[in-house]
């Protein structure tokens, strides 16, 4: 049993070394002896649990994504007004971006390689389903197109992550409100809706 969480301990700690070395580095940047050297594990203790970078890379993605999947979960009201619900959804990743380099990774990784499960599928379909309730209640006016609002909706994400990754401080976290600049971006988009 000890053996177990031992391991379990040392996966949780490679994945996560990883995490950030991804998130600074990239895919390509990244090599696993860094990794190693991050975690303070032996090269054999690494290739243990992750024969090849894909590998890790993959973990790393799929525990971005179920981070991501849990906090968009915990933004979404059932009964709630499907607008206030898109905005709270965009709030929570932002957030969970600022805060967490497993998603942050997740997401890069998404873009710079082929394979692993791809972040936005954590949450762009809720995002989707937002949308369509919304314009289904005829809360968006007849103009707005429910893939041009995704795309609105990705375009956020996209740049929130961007800003946090741009002024990120040298100890991880961004140096700018990045939720405050997506609230206040949402205000600005919603006036023809809200009036």
């Amino acid at each position: 049993m000890a053996m177990q969480e031992r391991a379990v301990r040392t996966r949780s700690a490679l994945v996560r070394a990883a995490a950030r070395a991804f998130d600074r580095n990239g895919y390509e940047g990244t090599s696993l002896s860094q990794i190693r050297a991050a975690a303070e594990m032996s090269m054999g203790a690494l290739t243990f649990h992750f024969a090849t970078k894909g590998e890790l890379a993959d973990a790393v993605q799929d525990e971005g994504w179920l981070l991501t999947e849990a906090r968009v979960r915990e933004a979404l009201t059932p009964d709630g007004d499907p607008v206030d619900g898109l905005v709270s959804l965009t709030l929570a990743l932002a957030a969970l971006m600022e805060e967490e380099p497993l998603v942050r990774s997740a997401a890069r990784l998404t873009r710079e390689r082929a394979g692993g499960r791809a972040w936005t599928s954590a949450w762009l379909p809720a995002a989707q389903g937002l949308i369509e309730h919304a314009r289904s209640a005829g809360v968006l006016p007849p103009v707005a197109r429910p893939e041009v609002v995704a795309d609105l909706v990705s375009h956020l994400i996209v740049g929130a992550e961007a800003q946090i990754r741009a002024s990120a401080t040298d100890a991880g976290r961004p140096a700018v409100d990045v939720g405050g600049q997506l609230a206040r971006i949402w205000d600005l988009v919603l006036l023809p809706v809200r009036g």
